[in-house]
C-alpha cells in the first residue's frame, strides 16, 4: 500500500516528492478518474498510482526502485505507469494549454510589432546543487553551477513550453535546437 507519509502528512512533503500540494493531488486523482477513466485494481489503488506515476517522472527513477518504495513488482509498476500515462495523455484537452497567435489589428503596445506571434521565449540558468562529478559540466561561464532551461510564454504570461535540465554550460542555440 502507498506510503500515507507521501501525500497526506503535509504540503511541504507532498511537494518535495510529488512536485504538486494534496489538494492538486486530489484533483488530478479526480481528473484521471472521472475525465479519463483510469481506475485502481484489486492490489494498488488509484492514489498509489497517480503517487507512483508522480514519484517516477518526479525523481526520474528505474520502475524497479519505484517498486521497492511502493511494494510492487517492478512489471506492476511499469504496466500500471503506462496506464497512468495514456489517462494523462486523454487530459491533454483541459491540462495543456493551445497558444493564439496574436491578432493582426493588436493594440497591445508591448506586443503590436509581433502579429501572428505565439509567445516569446527566453533561455535562464537556475542555481542547482549536482554531485560532485558532474559540477564541471553544469559550470557556466560566470562560474556558477546551474542548468539551462529555456521556457516559452505566451503574451498573457502563461508558460506554453519548457524545456528544463541541459547542463549550464551548453549554448543557448544548442538547447533552442534540441526543443525543435
Amino acid at each position: 500500500m502507498i506510503d500515507v507519509s507521501l501525500i497526506r502528512e503535509s504540503d511541504v512533503g507532498c511537494i518535495s516528492e510529488l512536485r504538486m500540494d494534496r489538494r492538486t493531488f486530489d484533483v488530478f486523482c479526480e481528473m484521471l478518474r472521472d475525465v479519463a477513466g483510469l481506475k485502481g485494481t484489486r492490489n494498488m489503488p488509484l492514489e498509489e498510482i497517480v503517487a507512483a506515476f508522480l514519484y517516477t517522472l518526479s525523481h526520474h527513477l528505474k520502475n524497479r526502485t519505484i517498486g521497492g518504495y511502493f511494494f510492487q513488482s517492478g512489471e506492476t509498476i511499469s504496466r500500471q505507469f503506462n496506464k497512468c500515462l495514456l489517462a494523462v495523455l486523454k487530459l491533454h484537452q483541459l491540462l495543456l494549454k493551445k497558444p493564439e497567435p496574436r491578432p493582426e489589428d493588436s493594440t497591445d503596445f508591448r506586443w503590436k510589432h509581433f502579429k501572428n506571434c505565439l509567445g516569446a521565449l527566453d533561455g535562464t540558468h537556475v542555481k542547482v546543487t549536482v554531485p560532485t562529478r558532474l559540477k564541471g559540466r553544469d559550470r557556466s561561464r560566470k562560474g556558477d553551477i546551474v542548468t539551462n532551461v529555456l521556457g516559452v510564454c505566451a503574451p498573457d504570461m502563461q508558460f506554453i513550453y519548457v524545456l528544463p535540465g541541459w547542463e549550464g554550460s551548453a549554448h543557448d542555440g544548442r538547447v533552442l535546437r534540441d526543443a525543435l
